[in-house]
């Protein structure tokens, strides 16, 4: 894994790293809580507890459009972040069944995007934008864990058109609409899409997919969500 990108107000992880724990049995679903990584990166759920998830996405799977690459390099983003919208409390994703309150995330000593301790839990990077600031504002969910499916698990079948909906501290709601996703290799994770300067408020949505790399325990690849406010 590469190292962060770090600037005067933060760090630009580069990719999510999920594994699950020991002893995976057909059918069953794993993964660890040291799932580190994200902001250059960043995992899930199913619709049943006992099912292999062999066959998730694979690399290169691209749905909608992407972020315009024209914009600003995600290092000289992050330096330019003013957060000025109340953090974030809650999101709802009615297409993949998620409404729940967030958890706040930094980076642990490493460098690395922290990740919920409990994989039914999404968590938002508060180094970020908050969502409704100007740039990206990121969360990050589990695909799995050995009790079964995570938060994120549905996160694939986002398709551009569906809303998600973050209610802040405040009261006040903003609504995103998705626009674009993939699934990419965590060794060509898209750094400056996922974190790069944007002329208005973004919102990404990360977790772990493709194959389960059972000597590794980890996932091959991420899922990236893209999706702007409306």
């Amino acid at each position: 894994m590469q190292r962060p990108h770090r600037t005067a107000t933060g760090s630009t992880p580069d990719e999510v790293r999920c594994g699950r724990t020991s002893g995976l049995t057909n059918g069953e679903l794993r993964e660890r809580r040291q799932v580190a990584g994200i902001l250059t990166a960043i995992g899930a759920v199913l619709t049943g507890a006992a099912v292999a998830l062999s066959a998730l996405p694979g690399s290169a799977h691209l749905v909608g459009q992407l972020p315009d690459l024209a914009a600003r390099p995600a290092a000289a983003a992050a330096a330019e972040i003013d957060p000025q919208a109340p953090p974030p409390r809650r999101i709802t994703v009615e297409r993949i069944g998620v409404d729940i309150d967030l958890v706040n995330l930094g980076l642990d000593r490493a460098g690395e995007l922290q990740v919920p301790e409990d994989a039914a839990v999404p968590g938002w990077y508060r180094g970020g934008a908050a969502p409704g600031d100007r740039g990206p504002a990121v969360l990050v969910g589990h695909v799995d864990s050995f009790e079964g499916p995570g938060i994120f698990f549905r996160l694939r079948e986002l398709v551009p058109g569906d809303r998600v909906t973050v209610t802040r501290i405040d009261g006040s709601v903003v609504t995103f609409e998705v626009y674009g996703a993939e699934t990419v290799d965590k060794d060509a994770f898209p750094t400056d899409r996922v974190y790069g300067a944007t002329d208005g408020a973004e919102l990404r949505l990360l977790t772990c997919g493709g194959a389960f790399d059972r000597e590794a325990r980890s996932y091959t690849d991420n899922v990236v969500v893209y999706a702007r406010q409306v």
